[in-house]
């Protein structure tokens, strides 16, 4: 192994370590090792990089994406060897966008719900629906459902534990006494459908397995489908991801419908989401008109109140 290829395996492991999963630095670091090892190149070059970002097929956003990764492991590797040039930030730019968030009403999780019970078999059925269930009332990713182990569902204590979700964070989540209820109905029923089960999964498929997260998604996309949410004049394609972002919202909206300082509840919601600081929770805002006017309304309130 050269050394580039080795300083890059290097910087990986420290990273995850750290808790970063890094789903594609890996690749896309030892592409750029390559790259350098075909140019005859030693150390990162501010032009090297540059080209190698650019090289790509993709859009702006793909190259500046490329180039913000090596601008990590540059910045690493400067601090073992000085000659490594570090890109500077802003040579590609470009603007994040986040998907449009599908709002669920109550009616429209109520018939993905009654979708889920039409599942057969019955036992398919209970999963689906008890997993969505909790989707919508506790705003966890669909991939913490699906990691959940029945050691991680406290029904006594009436907590769900998610262990090394996104950003490496783990915490618990505490659930409404009627989630409990639900999620002890299906504890039951799984005992009964599938007592010798081969994965210690909360949740199980057909074969007493833990649910595969592509099997999910498109699951979903059927339940939608027979629901009758995939109106082509709705904006915004329902995603199971919503259910999370829905929630959110609401409570945003209660807080706002209740008079109560915003500002100071987000690093609660923030915390039961698992993001890492309130600014990702920011994004929310604006992912409903509602909220815009009265995040607007209540600040024209403020301003009118200045001397």
């Amino acid at each position: 192994m050269s050394g580039m290829h080795g300083a890059v395996e290097d910087y990986l492991t420290l990273r995850r370590a750290l808790g970063f999963k890094l789903a594609d630095h890996g690749w896309l670091l030892r592409d750029f090792a390559r790259y350098l090892e075909r140019a005859g190149a030693t150390v990162i070059t501010t032009e090297l990089a540059l080209r190698w970002a650019t090289g790509s097929v993709g859009t702006q956003t793909w190259c500046a994406a490329r180039l913000s990764v090596v601008r990590g492991f540059a910045r690493y590797l400067h601090t073992l060897d000085p000659a490594t040039e570090v890109p500077p930030a802003g040579l590609l730019t470009y603007r994040r966008r986040h998907a449009r968030p599908y709002l669920y009403s109550d009616a429209d999780i109520g018939r993905l719900l009654s979708a889920a019970l039409d599942l057969t078999p019955a036992p398919r059925a209970a999963t689906y629906y008890t997993m969505l269930g909790l989707l919508a009332v506790s705003g966890l990713r669909v991939g913490e459902v699906l990691r959940l182990d029945r050691d991680d569902v406290d029904l006594s204590n009436g907590l769900l534990r998610v262990w090394v979700s996104k950003f490496g964070k783990s915490r618990e989540v505490p659930v409404h006494p009627s989630t409990v209820t639900m999620l002890a109905r299906y504890a039951n029923l799984r005992n009964e459908a599938y007592p010798r089960p081969k994965h210690p999964s909360f949740f199980l498929t057909t074969r007493a397995t833990r649910p595969d997260i592509t099997v999910v998604h498109k699951t979903f996309r059927l339940l939608c489908r027979r629901a009758g949410l995939e109106d082509p004049n709705t904006p915004g394609r329902p995603r199971i991801h919503d259910l999370r972002h829905t929630l959110a919202v609401r409570t945003l909206l209660d807080w706002y419908a209740d008079g109560g300082d915003v500002q100071a509840r987000l690093p609660w919601l923030s915390t039961y989401l698992g993001h890492v600081e309130p600014s990702s929770t920011y994004w929310y805002l604006w992912a409903a008109p509602e909220l815009m006017a009265m995040a607007a309304e209540r600040l024209e309130t403020t301003l009118g109140e200045l001397p």
